[in-house]
């Protein structure tokens, strides 16, 4: 299984959602979950991590989530390689036994074509970068994944499931 997770801010509080699906292909997800965090400390600029990660390991640990590769709404690497973003330290929180996709909508100052996926006749380009799973891989999985547009399917529900009130 599959999961894309996103996170979703109003004032103090966050709304994370997950998708979980079977494959790459999926059109439909399998499951949905929701976790709402009351307390979220503020976005400071450099450290969005600190804000988002404590709301993706809610969700993953209070609906027992355990799956094959994780998808997150953001870096795994700000600079494609060794800069950590969300996503690495995701994979660390969980031990390096779940490989994390980041898929970012607008390039980070530091990134360079190399990461960069086409979808869907888009002129622009979606950032992807990994950990535990090859680059190159990572990039295909992406691009494979359902519907014809740049922002895949399963990425856009996660998107509207977190923003839900």
């Amino acid at each position: 299984m599959i999961l894309a997770v996103d996170v979703n801010y109003d004032q103090k509080r966050a709304r994370a959602a997950g998708v979980l699906f079977s494959n790459w292909t999926a059109a439909h997800p399998y499951s949905k979950f929701i976790s709402i965090l009351d307390e979220v400390k503020k976005y400071i600029p450099g450290e969005f991590y600190k804000r988002e990660l404590p709301c993706i390991l809610k969700l993953i640990n209070e609906h027992k989530l355990r799956p094959q590769i994780i998808i997150v709404d953001g870096y795994v690497y700000l600079d494609g390689s060794t800069k950590p973003g969300l996503g690495k330290y995701l994979f660390d929180q969980l031990n390096g036994k779940i490989p994390i996709i980041g898929v970012a909508k607008n390039p980070y100052k530091d990134i360079t074509s190399e990461y960069e996926v086409y979808r869907g006749g888009s002129k622009r380009p979606l950032y992807v970068t990994s950990a535990g799973i090859p680059i190159n891989k990572a990039k295909n999985k992406i691009r494979s994944m359902h519907g014809i547009f740049r922002i895949p399917d399963m990425l856009r529900l996660v998107d509207q499931d977190a923003r839900q009130q």
